[in-house]
């Protein structure tokens, strides 16, 4: 399970062991500033769309790169059993390589109420 820490103006999310593996990453970490919107989502393995480079476990899991043929390219680290901390990112301010990133979290809302907090 991913978890997700802001601190002064970065959201850094670490990836447990099995996202590792799909995602190919350890850790991600997204500038506040790149922040768009911020929302908590009770149904996080709705949003993915697209194709992808991953894994899914149909209607459990979904972990690793969605949109990687065009449309917004997500990074994604979800389960059914937690909700979603669901970040649309401005990918030109941020020199990053995603439009969105979609983690489950038990504290979803908590992280939510943060980065708003901070970009509003």
């Amino acid at each position: 399970m991913a978890t997700v820490m802001i601190a002064e103006d970065l959201i850094t999310i670490e990836f447990g062991p099995w996202e590792r593996f799909f995602i190919g990453r350890a850790r991600h970490t997204v500038p506040l500033t790149a922040v768009r919107r911020a929302a908590a989502t009770d149904q996080p393995l709705r949003v993915p769309r697209g194709p992808r480079k991953g894994l899914t476990v149909s209607g459990r899991t979904k972990i690793g790169v969605w949109g990687v043929f065009g449309g917004p390219r997500q990074l994604v680290a979800v389960n059914r059993h937690l909700p979603g901390l669901h970040l649309l990112l401005d990918r030109a301010s941020s020199g990053d390589e995603f439009d969105e990133v979609v983690v489950s979290v038990p504290d979803a809302d908590r992280l939510v109420e943060a980065v708003r907090a901070v970009i509003a």
